[in-house]
């Protein structure tokens, strides 16, 4: 559809564009409530969201959120996203009919250059001022109808985060009549020819219109070397020709064409912004600089940091104990339910020992797991969550990274695979990698279940106190960092070389979270983990529990002769050669085995290899089970070394398939997923051997 056109009868779509930290997620989801589908980008794993909302008429609107971005001239896979999408480039995904530009009003100059570029495309354009109030206590006054009147497109001032001027933007969206934006930019005039050159070849050659010829014009001379990505088609070679022509030239005469045209931007709305902003004068702090003055400081900075995480751990293990003692008992209540209505037999096993006890040995942990995704979103919301990686930016650099891989490792603790497509922001392609490789070992939540399962056998007593379970996994966790700042050392020093980049990073003002904002992303969180706990650990539970139930030997055999014999047993059998020096036996390899699926199966597996659910009529407590259990000597297997030794292996191991093939498609190749697997797995097996070997040496 040409730019000049109105939207068909088709639900219209729009695309919503902004910077990174300029409330563009926090408008979409009030725009779109529960409307909304998340999934990813084929051939890219970036996150794809698309919602629906509702004209004033009542009438259905398609809005696609797309990536935050700085500029159309793409240095990172979700930028080029952003970038083809408005162009029309993806066939996955539908070429918007109107852009939604949402511009930080306490930034505006740098934002309007995102804005400007988008107005170069000739289409229809809404722009949204989002944090008014932010703007307003900091006392910056823009003048909206003159910014309104120079950009010649509606301009609506909104506080997304307390639904202020949704329903001026929704009236906006129902227009039919939403005109084209004035476009008052000469460019440069040594750069002017260049342009009306090649956009005519692209118009001529690759079928383009002519506002979006000019556009991609200007793009391949902002940034030539990513304009092309997956998915798009390559320059013709008249196009390709006449731009070498150009900058071979530019080069003769020490022409920076690149940086001219972005000075001729900044100039532009430099000007405008000095007709439509009104700023105070600079007298005192702001608030947000008295915060700052705190939480980035080189020693009260990491005290806030320890005081932070301290607090997260103590709401887990505190705030959790009430929902998680109340699933306990009802899954307890419903598997001897069970148990009470069916008569003894395979079919009783498999529905109270397989599916039950296994996905309810997991489903015990979502409170835990529900508050560590509350935090990291109340972390993100308030802003808090890029002066973290500030403060840890000279840490980091002391191992080869900056600031900017600390968001991705601190979101691997709750899951690597959010972790690891949150690198796709880093320019840097070493940085990157090396921050994939050493995402995994943040202990994710994952490791939650193995973690407090074990320590509940660790320490002697039926309650574990909580200081005590907040000391092991701040050692836990610690233990995980400082591996993975170790490895990333190790790796920019021998297999990707190359020294840190500077890192440039906005710190966006703070701001008060919106509630719905962080308990809509955990709600899509346990889902996914409701839906795992549905299908991959129901599905491995009642296929364990065949393995250790088959094949069957005469009656009048032990379970544990029983478990032994059986197909599950047998594969403990021949794993536990190579476990053995760590303290583990058959029974612990089973479990190793298939938490490849899934760390938490562990949790389950344990439970159906010692029949946990299923002897008398009572649910016998996986901790009574784990300690009950014996060497064939008679030595208790589970012991405190054993343990401790277990949760080290769980640190350092990679026992996620589904984190493996997010990295196989992040780095486009199985040898770094496979290195992964390797180094991991390795690491696990030494530091075991290590502290089991050394603590029977000391008498542990």
């Amino acid at each position: 559809m040409s730019p000049d056109q109105k939207p068909s009868s088709r639900t219209p779509v729009y695309a919503l564009c902004g910077n990174p930290n300029c409330g563009k997620s926090t408008l979409f989801n009030a725009l779109t409530g529960l409307k909304q589908k998340v999934g990813n980008y084929p051939g890219v794993t970036v996150e794809k969201k698309i919602g629906e909302t509702y004209s004033q008429h009542g009438h259905a609107i398609k809005v696609i959120d797309l990536p935050g971005a700085y500029s159309l001239a793409a240095r990172s896979p979700d930028e080029a996203v952003m970038r083809d999408v408005l162009l029309g480039r993806r066939t996955d995904t539908p070429q918007p009919d109107r852009i939604i530009c949402i511009a930080d009003a306490t930034n505006l100059e740098r934002n309007l250059y995102l804005v400007h570029q988008i107005l170069d495309l000739g289409r229809p354009v809404i722009l949204v001022l989002n944090m008014m109030d932010v703007a307003a206590k900091s006392g910056i006054n823009l003048r909206v109808a003159r910014l309104e009147k120079e950009l010649g497109i509606p301009v609506v001032p909104c506080e997304a985060v307390n639904g202020k001027g949704l329903i001026e933007l929704r009236l906006a969206m129902s227009r039919s009549d939403l005109p084209l934006p004035k476009h008052r930019w000469d460019i440069p005039a040594p750069i002017a020819p260049a342009v009306s050159e090649l956009a005519a070849s692209l118009q001529q050659n690759d079928s383009k219109a002519p506002l979006i010829a000019r556009a991609e014009a200007l793009l391949l001379l902002t940034d030539q070397d990513t304009i092309r990505v997956a998915g798009s088609t390559p320059l013709s070679v008249q196009t390709t020709a006449i731009l070498r022509q150009w900058q071979k030239r530019w080069e003769a005469e020490g022409t920076d064409w690149a940086g001219t045209l972005v000075n001729s931007r900044y100039d532009v709305i430099t000007e405008l912004c000095n007709e439509v902003v009104q700023r105070p004068g600079t007298s005192g702090m702001s608030v947000s600089d008295r915060i700052d003055s705190v939480v980035t400081h080189p020693v009260l900075g990491w005290i806030v940091l320890g005081a932070v995480m301290t607090a997260l751990f103590l709401s887990i293990f505190t705030f959790a104990e009430i929902p998680m003692n109340w699933i306990d008992s009802h899954i307890s209540a419903f598997s001897n339910w069970v148990k009470a209505s069916m008569p003894p037999g395979d079919l009783r096993d498999l529905i109270t020992a397989g599916a039950i006890g296994g996905v309810g040995g997991v489903l015990v942990f979502l409170p835990q797991i529900l508050i560590l995704f509350f935090f990291i979103g109340l972390l993100e919301s308030t802003g808090y969550m890029s002066r973290a990686a500030f403060i840890m930016d000279r840490l980091m650099s002391r191992v080869g990274l900056n600031g900017r891989s600390f968001i991705p490792l601190l979101s691997s603790y709750a899951c690597a695979i959010p972790g690891i497509m949150a690198t796709r922001t880093i320019e840097d392609t070493k940085d990157r990698l090396v921050t994939i490789l050493v995402a995994p070992l943040m202990s994710c939540s994952a490791r939650l279940p193995v973690y407090l399962l074990m320590m509940a056998a660790l320490v002697p007593g039926d309650r574990v106190p909580t200081l005590t379970k907040v000391g092991i996994m701040v050692f836990m966790y610690a233990l995980g960092t400082f591996g993975a700042f170790g490895f990333a050392w190790l790796f920019k020093r021998t297999l990707l070389k190359g020294e840190p980049p500077l890192m440039i990073m906005e710190l966006p003002p703070y701001r008060l979270p919106r509630l719905r904002d962080v308990l809509l992303q955990m709600s899509e969180r346990a889902w996914i983990f409701l839906r795992r706990a549905g299908t991959v650990i129901l599905g491995i539970s009642i296929l364990l529990w065949f393995l250790s139930a088959y094949p069957k030997l005469p009656e009048g055999a032990s379970e544990s002769q029983q478990l032994e014999q059986s197909f599950a047993g047998r594969a403990g059998k021949v794993l536990e050669p190579v476990i053995k020096p760590l303290g583990f036996d058959w029974h612990v390899g089973i479990g190793l085995i298939t938490s490849f699926a899934a760390r938490e199966v562990f949790v389950s597996t344990m439970g159906v290899v010692f029949n946990a659910e299923a002897k008398d009529e009572d649910t016998t407590p996986l901790r009574q089970a784990l300690l009950q259990a014996k060497w064939p000597d008679g030595r208790a297997l589970f012991t405190p070394l054993v343990c401790f030794t277990l949760m080290i292996f769980y640190v350092f191991a990679m026992q996620c398939m589904s984190t493996v093939a997010v990295v196989r498609r992040e780095t486009n190749s199985y040898r770094w997923p496979l290195f992964q697997i390797g180094y991991m797995t390795t690491t696990a097996w030494i530091l075991s051997l290590v502290v089991y070997q050394g603590g029977r040496a000391l008498g542990f």
